[in-house]
C-alpha cells in the first residue's frame, strides 16, 4: 500500500484555481499501476494519491484519503473487487468508483454497477475512455465503455434477462467461484490460481469441487464448454 505526500492539489487556468482529482489506484499488477500512475500524473486535471495492491488495503486508503476517484481492478488477492465495492457502500463511503476490467459479459457487468460502481472501463479501451470517465464520475455521472451496449447501460440497474436460467453461474456460484470456474477453464493449475488468489492449493481444490457440485459437472471438459455457454471465457 503506498500514500503519496498531498502537495500541489490545484492547478491554474487563465488565473482562475481549479482543484485537482485526487485518484486511487487498486489493481495487483505494480506495472499497470505504475503505468496508470504515469498517465494520469501527466495530466494537470489529477493526481494519483495512493496505490493498493488489493481490495483490503483499497478500503483502507478511501477511508483514510477521502479521494475523489477510486479505480479499481476486479480479479485482486485477499479481497475481489465487487466485496471490495459492497464493503467501501456498506461503511457509508460515497467515492465514485471507477471498474477497470477485462471482462465485458453483460450478467458480470450488471452485478458491478449493482454493488456500488460508477463506471465500467474495459482495459482494451482506457487509453481513450479512462480520462473521459473519471471527470463525468467525478461530476457524478455514471459511464460505461463505447463498446458496452446503449441498451444495456439504459437497464442495467433494472433488468434481469435470465431468472429463469437456473443454471446460470450469476445464480449459482458466488464472486469467488465464479472466479476460479475461470481460471479454471483457461487452464490454471491449482498452484497458479492460488498464487494469483492469495488463497491455498488445497482452498482452490475445495472451490473445485463445490463449483463442480454445484452445477452438476463432473469432467473438466464439460467445465470448460459452461464457461464457454455462459461468456465467462472467450476463445
Amino acid at each position: 500500500m503506498l500514500q503519496y505526500k498531498q502537495e500541489l492539489l490545484y492547478f491554474k487556468i487563465g488565473g482562475v484555481i481549479i482543484n485537482k482529482i485526487r485518484i486511487i489506484l487498486a489493481d495487483d499488477h505494480a506495472v499497470l499501476r505504475s503505468g496508470l500512475k504515469s498517465l494520469l500524473n501527466s495530466d494537470p486535471q489529477f493526481e494519483v494519491v495512493g496505490e493498493a495492491e488489493n481490495g483490503i488495503e483499497a478500503i483502507s486508503l478511501v477511508k483514510s484519503l477521502v479521494p475523489d476517484v477510486l479505480i479499481l481492478d476486479l480479479s485482486m488477492p485477499d479481497m475481489n473487487g465487487i466485496d471490495c465495492i459492497k464493503e467501501i457502500r456498506s461503511r457509508g463511503l460515497t467515492c465514485p468508483i471507477l471498474v477497470l476490467s477485462m471482462y465485458d459479459d453483460e450478467e458480470y457487468i450488471k452485478e458491478v454497477m449493482r454493488s456500488g460502481a460508477n463506471s465500467y472501463v474495459l482495459k482494451k479501451s482506457a487509453d481513450t475512455e479512462l480520462i473521459e470517465s473519471i471527470i463525468k464520475i467525478h461530476k457524478g455521472k455514471r459511464y460505461l465503455s463505447e463498446k458496452l451496449s446503449q441498451s444495456l447501460l439504459n437497464n442495467l440497474l433494472y433488468t434481469d434477462s435470465d431468472t429463469y436460467d437456473l443454471q446460470h453461474p450469476y445464480k449459482v456460484l458466488s464472486v469467488r467461484e465464479r472466479e476460479v470456474l475461470r481460471f479454471l477453464a483457461l487452464g490454471h493449475t491449482n498452484s497458479e490460481i492460488a498464487n494469483t488468489l492469495s488463497l491455498s492449493p488445497k482452498t482452490i481444490d475445495t472451490y473445485r469441487s463445490r463449483i463442480m457440485n454445484k452445477l452438476n459437472i463432473h469432467k473438466k471438459s464439460d467445465l470448460v464448454n459452461y464457461a464457454i455457454q455462459y461468456k465467462l471465457i472467450t476463445i
